[in-house]
């Protein structure tokens, strides 16, 4: 039995998101990020970080959200994790890119700019983070300006693992980047993600 350690309110976000659209079962674990859940003996044994997701496949142990996704995916033999080398080798591209680009650095301006109370935002982180963000959706504005996905014809699993760590980008404006904004909304409308979203927003 498959079995999903980690809450929607976490980057298991991506994996109920990719779970959804594979049309898997699985036992979930709602498990907050640094909730006392995550440090017990047991869930130290499955991932000695204490960081969500964890990835329980009938005993195969999986940690990082990222490596989680590509392996469900290609296990699966999903469309959505391409056959071809050149495309397979775009999608770990843009998923790499993005812990490096965006995945904190979007988090850290969101939160201190519309997510927290206001009493509780620190400016210089957001200015800091802001700085990293922009050329970062020039990026992805100017891919998307030559191919309406990140990584071939259609939708992969490349744009899954981008477009949910871009989650927090949802509240803020990004019209700006006409291009990213248009296909961040094309894939969260995407039915799985919606109900990924719901399972966070709830």
């Amino acid at each position: 039995m498959l079995k999903l350690y980690g809450s929607a309110h976490s980057r298991a976000l991506r994996v109920i998101w990719l779970a959804g659209e594979l049309g898997l079962k699985y036992e979930h674990k709602e498990f907050l990020p640094r909730s006392p859940e995550t440090r017990t003996t047991d869930y130290l044994a499955l991932n000695a970080n204490a960081r969500v997701p964890t990835l329980d496949d009938d005993g195969f142990i999986l940690s990082e959200s990222m490596a989680i996704n590509m392996y469900l995916a290609k296990k699966h033999k999903s469309p959505l994790y391409p056959a071809d080398p050149k495309l397979e080798a775009l999608c770990w591209q843009w998923s790499l890119w993005e812990t490096d680009r965006l995945d904190r650095q979007i988090v850290d301006y969101v939160r201190n700019t519309v997510a927290e109370k206001p009493e509780d935002r620190d400016a210089a982180v957001a200015a800091a983070a802001w700085k990293q963000v922009q050329p970062a959706f020039d990026v992805l504005e100017g891919a998307l300006a030559k191919s309406p996905w990140l990584a071939g014809p259609a939708f992969s699993i490349s744009d899954l693992n981008v477009a949910s760590a871009l989650y927090r980008a949802l509240s803020i404006d990004v019209s700006r980047w006409p291009k990213l904004d248009a296909w961040l909304r094309t894939c969260w409308d995407r039915p799985a993600a919606k109900k990924a979203r719901a399972m966070r927003e709830h």
